[in-house]
């Protein structure tokens, strides 16, 4: 039987020694009954440049987060299940991160306040070993508080004295100085903390769990937090924090649909700021072959060009797909079996408001360039919901054709006079025809006219869809839905 082994990416560099130490204790923690169940366990470090002591008060952590973010996007190429952050400096802006990336990263903080609640039920007072820069943070404050445990945190001249200088000094830890004055200064921290009434210490270094046993051979009740971390990486992989959704847009069918497609994203978006809004990925491509002219002529094939420009959209994290072009919903039936995220069809959604809003409308008209008609997948989606389509005559089809093409249709820039005067023209032939509805089916000409529930047009009141708008609804409540 083929076995999915589960892989665990664990960014290195952070900490040199103390990363290294939470892989071998990850790798002591993971089943070894069979290999099968053994996890996939991926190690990685890299240099990168830190002018200070990242535990410091002062320095700055641009580098350091930028290498977690290449990192991390690394493994996510190597399909990583979750990713492992031995660093607690680097806790401090994991919430950064996490909203730019997909594979979840298991949070340090998590395995220590599940562990306490678990292991260690009766204690409340815990003494924490941590960096300036952690401190400043208020880090574990944030996690354990809320876990209704109480923080201790050394006096200021035990942190400056003995605490920073065992992980930094010169002889410190990180030097690779394991035994004797290291030691020593750590023990004092740690006293402190007991003097202040810790029951319990838990080191905010991943250094420090390296000599644990050193320290518990001069009896001090201190926590492994590497063991624990890994042993969390064990029982929790896999399980994804929702992440940010995003919409990935096929742009550029035409430029001007797709501004106007954007902006009716925002509009339909509730949201008091700017972070209530939606992720949008945009790949404008105008160099995507004219839908109308292959399909009503000799032009060439836009399918590879539309599929290119999806499979960009699906790499960029995209969790669903919108194209703001009606014709090019003639082709997407070619390509999304070959895509690992959906289309939201335009058509269908526009089929199915009206069914949903306008249930009296049984006649439904259609304005849309020659091709969308020639390839009838309005059609399709109209009468399968039991409705009968209307199309222009030849001489109204024309109207359209040049509202949109001409030299001065709406795709060279034109908003009003001719292109206008044709669209209304298409429109009232429809409705004298007997449409108590019509779709706007080319994302151009809700720029022309705006929809409306009751337009007036030859001495009546018609439906007027705006698919472009519809389709950006449905976006909008597909990503409040996830």
């Amino acid at each position: 039987m083929n076995v999915q082994r589960k892989r665990i990416g664990i960014i290195g560099g952070l900490g040199a020694l103390g990363a290294a130490d939470i892989f071998f204790k990850l790798v002591q923690a993971t089943p070894s009954a069979s290999g099968r169940e053994q996890f996939e366990l991926m190690f990685e470090q890299r240099p990168f440049d830190e002018p200070e002591a990242a535990g410091s008060g002062q320095a700055g952590l641009t580098a350091r987060k930028l290498y977690v973010f290449d990192m991390i996007r690394h493994f996510e190429a190597r399909q990583a299940d979750a990713v492992l952050l031995p660093c607690f400096v680097s806790h401090t802006f994991l919430d950064e991160i996490a909203s730019e990336v997909r594979v979840p990263i298991l949070d340090l903080r998590d395995a220590l306040v599940s562990h306490l609640r678990r292991r260690c039920p009766e204690v409340r007072r815990i003494g924490v070993m941590t960096s300036d820069r952690v401190r400043q943070h208020r880090l574990f404050e944030r996690a354990f508080e809320h876990a209704g445990l109480t923080v201790i945190q050394p006096t200021p001249d035990v942190q400056r004295e003995a605490l920073m200088p065992a992980i930094y000094g010169a002889q410190g830890i990180k030097s690779g100085h394991l035994q004797g004055e290291a030691i020593d200064l750590l023990e004092r921290a740690c006293r402190d903390l007991m003097s202040q009434g810790a029951e319990l210490i838990v080191p905010g270094f991943t250094e420090i769990p390296i000599v644990i046993e050193a320290l518990r051979e001069r009896g001090l009740p201190i926590v492994d937090s590497n063991r624990v971390y890994a042993g969390h990486a064990v029982s929790d992989v896999g399980r994804a924090k929702a992440k940010s959704f995003k919409i990935g847009v096929v742009g550029g069918v035409g430029p001007a649909a797709t501004a106007d497609f954007l902006r009716k994203i925002v509009h339909n978006t509730s949201a008091a700021r700017d972070q209530d809004h939606i992720k949008l990925v945009v790949e404008q491509n105008p160099q995507i072959p004219d839908r109308t002219a292959n399909l009503i002529g000799d032009g060439p094939d836009p399918t590879v060009a539309l599929y290119a420009t999806c499979k960009k959209l699906e790499a960029g994290d995209a969790d669903l797909i919108a194209i703001p072009c009606n014709t090019a919903h003639a082709f997407v039936e070619r390509i999304q079996p070959y895509l690992s995220i959906p289309i939201v069809n335009m058509l269908h959604e526009t089929v199915r408001h009206l069914r949903h809003e306008h249930p009296e409308c049984e006649r439904v008209g259609l304005l849309a360039t020659s091709g969308t008609l020639a390839s009838r997948v309005y059609h399709e989606a109209i009468e399968a919901a039991g409705l009968h389509a209307l199309v222009p005559n030849e001489l109204n089809q024309a109207r359209v054709m040049n509202a949109i093409y001409g030299e001065k249709g709406v795709k060279a820039g034109g908003t009003d006079g001719a292109c206008r005067e044709d669209l209304l023209a298409a429109l009232a032939h429809l409705v004298e025809r007997g449409a108590q509805a019509v779709i706007l089916g080319c994302t151009e000409l809700p720029l022309l006219l705006a929809s409306s529930p009751a337009f007036p047009v030859a001495g009546r009141h018609v439906v007027l869809l705006d698919p472009t708008d519809i389709l950006a609804r449905s976006c909008v409540v597909l990503g409040r839905g996830a």
